[in-house]
């Protein structure tokens, strides 16, 4: 077996589209409804970690005028070809520039805020929104939910397996999750086998098990208002978000949904 710290996926950003499909664009739509339904002051959005495109580009034909960032070049090289109309730059969410005020709005899904393992990384995300939003701007957020493994273990219990088919190969992968409690962090042990001859490929990641308390807590200290957090529904919750659906009132489901508005007083 081949041990990697590349990602299969995120470096086949094609193959990436082909494991997890969207072809109803539930995710951008559930964007797009946030954002009508908070009203950030304007149309700029930044969708930071922005992967191969797919929300950026929808949320593009949607009218916004968006920017899709990303670490990945494999991803934005992929974006400008198949999800065309915003632009796209490398940029870190650790600790990002892209100017003071330039958005009304941050977008970050699919768990990618979530790689901020640690405070500082942490802090540096959210400084560097404060930075690029203007006053009034909102954050679109979208997560696992740390406090669903509060007592709860059943996704941990034992390793999940799924597969698909692209372009004629079979992939087939084993996740396990554990919780690492000293650095509050889902680590995640995936190996991924194909019947082209391939040897099967060990991946290891994680991500930061953050809490709603604690959420609301790090964000109010950055000078921002959460407007909702909960568990659902949304882009990834089953079932998944549709037309009309609104908030739940609960933030124990195994996602989590983030909607804060910047401060206008307390913006530098």
């Amino acid at each position: 077996m081949t041990a990697t710290t590349a990602n299969l996926l995120t470096d086949n950003p094609a193959l990436y589209e082909a494991r997890f499909p969207d072809p109803e664009r539930t995710a951008g739509r559930w964007t797009e409804d946030c954002l009508r339904r908070y009203e950030p002051p304007g149309p700029r959005v930044l969708d930071i970690g922005c992967g191969t495109g797919r929300d950026a580009g929808y949320l593009h034909r949607a009218g916004r005028s968006v920017t899709g960032a990303d670490l990945s070049d494999a991803m934005l090289t992929y974006a400008r070809a198949h999800h065309p109309g915003p632009e796209y730059v490398r940029a870190d969410l650790h600790g990002f520039d892209l100017g003071e005020r330039a958005f009304d709005a941050v977008v970050c899904l699919d768990s990618a805020l979530l790689y901020c393992h640690t405070n500082d990384q942490l802090d540096g995300f959210l400084t560097s929104c404060r930075r690029s939003l203007a006053p009034g701007g909102l954050i679109v957020a979208e997560m696992r939910n740390g406090a669903f493994f509060l007592g709860r273990t059943e996704l941990l219990d034992a390793p999940s397996v799924s597969g698909f088919t692209w372009q004629g190969t079979a992939y087939r992968s084993t996740t396990t999750l554990y919780v690492d409690r000293t650095a509050q962090l889902l680590r995640r042990t995936r190996v991924w086998t194909a019947d082209d001859g391939s040897p099967p490929v060990e991946q290891r990641s994680a991500w930061r098990l953050l809490f709603p308390q604690e959420l609301r807590h790090v964000l109010a200290a950055h000078g921002f208002e959460v407007l909702a957090l909960y568990d659902g529904p949304g882009p990834r919750t089953e079932p998944p978000w549709q037309e009309g659906d609104r908030p739940a009132a609960t933030a124990d489901g195994d996602r989590l949904h983030l909607i804060a508005r910047l401060t206008p007083t307390l913006h530098p």
